[in-house]
């Protein structure tokens, strides 16, 4: 569980799903806290739109137990209204156009916001006359984060609908949540591959692997959870012996290795007497490397694991 001390919007206790002979979640417990964004990352197959999925009441769990805003949201009509699940393959009826399916959003979330919802059409150019189903990959993905974001559900998933827009387009999208975000707090649920673009955003880590919850922390302790030393291999040796190593190259005579925990101030003048590079690790760099050691510790130990197909 996350250390932050503010209510939990979402609780799943022991949650696991199977598709037949396939694993998709293992024995999940996780909250999300209350009016926070929070990053859920991992890689593909990881189990992330399937616990997205399921916490949304768009699928259901093997076994455990899911509660939103207190309730189980499952054919549940007072919850339901209440969370907006947006995703990049969103299907619409052929002939719909993007005012379909926001009138659709506007009868379906209480708080929509029509002035709103006309903004961000302009911000992200959204035509008018183009079906749907023709609209290019990033019109789509336009359609579906405005969805999100003039609903103001209390409890928002994004499962990389933005991943279809280009860059100046992307941080349109960044930059309206964090306002809108500030002005109309809700939970939000941010599921992206894009870990740096959306670092500043963010305010809680949950990191899937494999199914499994392998992290689940704020932002801000992760700031120091790792360090990258480089310099002569003898000299990074000495101040990296005994810590927990979570990647090591080696050039000639000249080490790079980023390993967990600071360093005390002690440590500290020694890096400099030993003439070594400090380096931050960013947190895509430790999603990466959190990632490859659990990877690596499931196969250690022989762990079979089955993904359902096109999990995200």
């Amino acid at each position: 569980m996350n250390a932050t001390n503010a209510p939990a919007a979402i609780e799943v206790t022991g949650m696991s799903r199977r598709y037949g002979r396939a694993t998709a979640l293992e024995d999940v417990s996780v909250s999300f806290a209350k009016d926070q964004i929070h990053g859920l990352l991992g890689r593909n197959g990881a189990g992330k739109t399937t616990l997205m999925s399921i916490i949304a009441a768009q699928d259901w769990p093997t076994k455990g137990e899911v509660k939103v805003l207190g309730h189980t949201p499952h054919e549940n009509e007072q919850v339901l209204p209440k969370i907006c699940f947006v995703r990049e393959d969103q299907r619409y009826p052929d002939d719909a156009l993007a005012r379909h399916a926001f009138r659709a959003a506007s009868a379906a979330f209480a708080k929509w916001d029509w002035d709103y919802a006309q903004r961000l059409i302009a911000d992200f150019r959204v035509p008018e006359k183009t079906k749907l189903k023709k609209m290019s990959r990033g019109q789509k993905s336009a359609v579906a984060v405005i969805i999100g974001l003039a609903s103001r559900a209390e409890v928002t998933f994004f499962d990389e609908p933005y991943m279809g827009l280009d860059a100046v387009a992307r941080q349109v999208f960044y930059d309206r949540l964090l306002e809108d975000y500030a002005a109309h707090p809700r939970t939000v649920i941010l599921s992206s591959h894009l870990i740096d673009e959306i670092a500043h955003l963010i305010e809680n880590v949950v990191l899937i692997d494999s199914g499994r919850v392998i992290l689940d922390e704020p932002v801000e302790a992760l700031r120091d959870r790792a360090i990258t030393l480089v310099g002569r291999a003898d000299a990074v040796a000495e101040m990296t012996a005994g810590r927990e190593v979570l990647s090591d190259e080696t050039m000639g005579r000249i080490s790079r290795t980023t390993v967990l925990g600071g360093l005390t101030d002690h440590q500290m003048k020694r890096v400099q007497e030993l003439d070594l590079d400090l380096q931050p690790v960013s947190l895509q760099q430790l999603i990466v490397r959190l990632t490859n050691r659990h990877s690596k510790n499931e196969h250690r130990h022989d762990v079979p694991r089955d993904q359902g197909e096109g999990e995200k």
